[in-house]
């Protein structure tokens, strides 16, 4: 089927609650929402029919989504110390700018923090390295970059 995601047990419980929420209320909503644009009248010209009808669309695909995510997830926690792997926050300086990132699936989402996939060029090449590292990445482009990593938590 899919891949195997790498989530960490905060991410795993957040997607479940939401599959959970969306499998329950939100699709009694949408039914709803459905119900009442069809006692509008003809359905073939009723934008708010159609307009529920694209949102229950989205949702149950979301709903999938999750389901198979959750189905094939695997529970991670991060290396900690100061190895990087999946679920660490990574501050990397790259051509003189730091930056933060955390490695993972983009369902590991945090704010104020971009994601950087284990599975991307760099991603990898930051995979079981400590802070102090430094080297040279190659881009795809062919663009050799100085990276250093700063921190890792």
């Amino acid at each position: 089927m899919s891949d195997t995601a790498q989530l960490s047990q905060a991410a795993y419980d957040r997607l479940r609650s939401e599959h959970i929420d969306l499998t329950t209320r939100g699709r009694v909503e949408i039914a709803r929402k459905i119900e009442t644009a069809r006692e509008l009248g003809d359905l073939s010209e009723n934008g708010d029919y159609h307009a529920a009808k694209e949102e229950q669309g989205k949702m149950e695909g979301r709903i999938m989504h999750l389901a198979a995510l959750l189905e094939d997830a695997e529970i991670v926690d991060a290396e900690g110390g100061g190895v990087v792997g999946t679920g660490s926050i990574v501050t990397l300086t790259m051509d003189g700018e730091e930056e933060r990132y955390l490695l993972g699936s983009i369902e590991e989402r945090v704010e104020d923090l971009e994601i950087m996939s284990t599975g991307s060029p760099l991603g990898e090449a930051l995979m079981g390295k400590e802070a102090g590292y430094s080297f040279t990445f190659t881009t795809p482009t062919g663009y050799e970059m100085p990276v250093a990593i700063a921190a890792v938590d």
